[in-house]
């Protein structure tokens, strides 16, 4: 059975692990040597954290602890005590190396979280109308639901494009439901979602369609469909709209997936004004079972950087 571990880990135990070998990549051993004279036996690791939520981390964050190689670094984060995983390239990468992230993620106890289906930044894909666009975002989803298979996984992140500057906005709304109808006619038969994704104009989208979450809650009652739900960034909303936890309670029923980082910035809790702790605490309190997605960038560089982002989930979940 799991223990629950309230650490608030200092900096010099984070600089003692370090020392200890770390630094060179090595992994926290996942194996139980047997008394002299016996077989070594394999047997599975008690985690550094319990954590409450199921926080994600991302290949390359924590790169310089756990090594290059993509399996590794799935094994460093179990071994820290993470138990999801989210990866927005997954869909362009072979089949083969899917296949090989998906068997180490069975064998960690790690589940899939979000990559992306589609997305545009610059072109208005969903809320046109044109037939072009609309068939190649229908093919992108086809493709996802593949990958969504061969990898385990449940959630998929749309962002329906720019918007059209020529278009009145409610013409192009109906325009991204009617198509939004269409994907889930291709996904609720494999009890697939995708997640539509505000994001904020003021420092790195401006100009898409999907920017606000009421405006995204609108859209998916309109749909009307399990698999047509939102994905709340909070790094996103923090910008564009903050009041946080009145608009997640508002939302709640159309939420099925979070992702965080701080603001400004966008790096690990606690490089900010957020206060995820309390945020978590919320998500925590509402019973939220879902994933949340460690979408940001570390704020220091080197192995230090990545024991600062561990450190700082650990403290944001100490509540």
């Amino acid at each position: 059975m799991k223990r629950r571990t309230f650490l608030s880990m200092s900096s010099g135990w984070g600089a003692g692990l370090w020392a200890g070998g770390l630094a060179a990549g090595a992994l926290v051993s996942r194996r139980v040597q047997a008394q002299e004279g016996q077989p070594t036996v394999a047997a599975p690791a008690q985690p550094k954290h319990d954590f409450k939520l199921k926080y994600a981390p991302h290949f390359g964050m924590f790169r310089r602890l756990a090594g290059q190689d993509l399996v590794d670094q799935l094994k460093f984060a179990a071994d820290q005590g993470f138990t999801a995983w989210e990866d927005n390239g997954m869909m362009r990468r072979p089949v083969q190396e899917q296949e090989r992230l998906a068997k180490a993620m069975t064998d960690l106890g790690i589940e899939m979280g979000v990559f992306v289906a589609e997305a545009n930044f610059n072109k208005p894909t969903f809320v046109s109308g044109d037939k072009q666009a609309r068939g190649q975002a229908l093919k992108a989803i086809d493709l996802a639901i593949e990958t969504a298979k061969r990898v385990n996984a449940k959630w998929m992140t749309v962002v329906p494009g720019a918007y059209e500057k020529n278009t009145e906005w409610d013409y192009q709304t109906a325009n991204c439901v009617d198509l939004l109808k269409r994907c889930c006619d291709k996904l609720e038969p494999h009890g697939l979602v995708m997640v539509l994704e505000p994001l904020n104009w003021w420092a790195n989208h401006p100009g898409v369609f999907l920017h606000k979450i009421p405006q995204a809650y609108l859209i998916c009652r309109a749909v009307g469909s399990p698999s047509c739900k939102i994905l709340f960034d909070i790094y996103h909303q923090q910008i564009t709209e903050g009041n946080l936890i009145p608009n997640i309670n508002k939302a709640w029923s159309e939420v099925a997936y979070f992702q965080c980082g701080d603001n400004p910035g966008r790096k690990e809790p606690g490089t900010g004004e957020v206060n995820y702790r309390r945020v978590f605490q919320h998500l925590h309190s509402k019973g939220f079972e879902g994933i949340m997605g460690m979408e940001h960038g570390n704020s220091r560089k080197g192995p230090e950087g990545d024991q600062a982002v561990i450190d700082a989930y650990v403290a944001a979940d100490n509540f």
